[in-house]
């Protein structure tokens, strides 16, 4: 006996893991997001309040866990704590790592530790004594504990455990890959609720603007300064601006069921604040983390890595199997035909088995089970690369993004500041019959025009400031619940 256990021990101790050990991919070499110098600043728009704000660069910053807070809104502040207790989606991502957690939990069991169980049989027996010729009446008890064990000697279960626990971390990375996702369709939800009402606020006051003018061309046309045709223009063109508002109130409640249910309400039911770009704060400074950073912060890609980390143990697992396998197997117990007395030595009954399973022919099955396990790494490790270019390609678009906006942003006002002072010139040289009413229609589809696309670009700095805060991977590292 102590031959035999002190035989498993060693066995135990010289086992090895077959396959490859994996190891963390390195970070890209890149120097820069983009193909151009990133500049320290965006261009600011003095006229445009906080929504022409230049927005600072500062590399190598790191991102706040709530970086939402930036935009100094309590509204949206209350809005994504409720969407982030409320979110279906991120319960049932939560309720994946448990899952995760626990089919560990059952691997672990089966494969590091012996299998142990207890039976107590009891029968009443007759039998026949052919040489006697008469029967036998007895009872039998035969209590036992039995022990299975398999011995990992090649590491195909501590690697089957190894590719759980990645699964565990892919399942930790989709959960705050949600939780990043909730939080910035949010905010952008907010944000395009805040655009439209203004576009139908502007919209409004166009409308105004036009009726005025339709009712000075009356006056002319009364008078004989205008013609018919003017006047029936005008109201055209009024009716065209009054047209726009119902595509505009239908996006408006469309966004707003959209960002009920992001919340986890029924549109009928949430009570969503009224959002305007007025009550938004444009952040100033800009964390961005360094390239070699990011492949560290990105859920996405910590959980893509986790895959080739599950991928990379099952070449192991499919390794393992094919070598040999040692079962050990042994029963202690008792048995009697009495009750009494029954836990003595003299009923003591045990047994012990030692077996070498070793795979000889199986149509080639198990090598072609390595090979497919080979085939599902080779395609993680590529899956994984076109996630980090990806991602890349993200931080790199919208940083492009906020320098673009800004300049688009600048040129706009200029523009609607431009066209606001031709349409009250083109009015004042219409009233006074110094200019046609075609200019004067000209200058109302310009201002028109230019107010809205105006607050379209403040809109985007908005939207595109957010989706890099997401695209950076959105601070998870720094959120006090994480840091506990």
């Amino acid at each position: 006996m102590r031959v035999f256990f002190t035989s498993i021990i060693c066995i135990i101790l010289s086992s090895c893991m077959v396959g490859p050990d994996f190891h963390i991919p390195c970070a890209p070499h890149v120097h820069s997001y983009t193909s151009y110098p990133l500049p320290k600043k965006t261009k600011s728009t003095p006229t445009a309040g906080q929504q022409g704000v230049a927005q600072h660069f500062v590399v190598g910053a790191d991102i706040p866990g709530q970086w939402w807070k930036l935009f100094h809104s309590t509204q949206l502040d209350n809005l994504i704590r409720i969407g982030i207790a409320n979110s279906p989606n991120l319960t049932a991502a939560t309720a994946a790592v448990k899952q995760a957690i626990e089919a560990l939990n059952v691997s672990a069991g089966n494969a590091l530790y012996p299998n142990i169980s207890a039976q107590l049989p009891g029968e009443r027996q007759r039998s026949f004594n052919i040489f006697g010729g008469s029967s036998l009446l007895y009872n039998l008890y035969n209590p036992t504990f039995n022990v299975t064990y398999t011995l990992d000697v090649f590491g195909g279960a501590r690697r089957e455990l190894e590719s759980l626990r990645a699964q565990i971390d892919y399942s930790n990375f989709q959960l705050e890959a949600a939780y990043l996702t909730l939080t910035s369709d949010i905010a952008a939800a907010a944000i395009n609720i805040a655009s439209i009402r203004g576009q139908i606020e502007a919209t409004k006051q166009i409308i105004e603007l036009q009726n005025n003018q339709l009712v000075i061309v009356q006056k002319q046309y009364k008078l004989g300064g205008a013609s018919g045709n003017d006047v029936l223009t005008q109201k055209t063109q009024v009716a065209q601006t009054i047209a726009q508002l119902p595509p505009l109130q239908q996006s408006l409640e469309v966004t707003m069921d959209a960002l009920a249910v992001l919340i986890g309400e029924f549109p009928s039911e949430a009570r969503l604040p009224t959002f305007n770009l007025n009550s938004l704060h444009l952040p100033a400074v800009i964390p961005v983390s360094i390239p070699s950073a990011l492949v560290r912060q990105r859920p996405d890609i910590r959980a893509s890595e986790a895959l080739l980390h599950s991928a990379s143990a099952q070449v192991g697992v499919s390794t393992a199997a094919l070598f040999p396998q040692v079962n050990l197997s042994g029963a202690y117990g008792w048995g009697s035909t009495s009750a009494n007395g029954l836990f003595t030595y003299q009923t003591l009954v045990w047994n012990y088995m030692g077996q070498i399973l070793q795979p000889i022919f199986n149509g080639g099955a198990l090598r072609a089970q390595r090979r497919e396990s080979i085939a599902a790494f080779e395609q993680a490790v590529a899956q994984y690369r076109q996630t980090v270019l990806k991602a890349f390609q993200d931080v790199a678009d919208t940083l492009g993004a906020l320098k673009n906006d800004a300049a688009a942003l600048l040129a706009l006002r200029e523009a609607e500041d431009a066209a606001y002072k031709a349409l009250i010139l083109s009015q004042g040289q219409y009233n006074l019959g110094g200019v046609n009413y075609l200019i004067l229609l000209n200058a109302q589809r310009q201002y028109q025009r230019a107010k809205i696309d105006r607050i379209k670009a403040e809109a985007a700095r908005f939207v595109d400031t957010a989706t890099l805060f997401k695209a950076l991977g959105g601070g998870w590292w720094n959120r006090e619940e994480m840091k506990a």
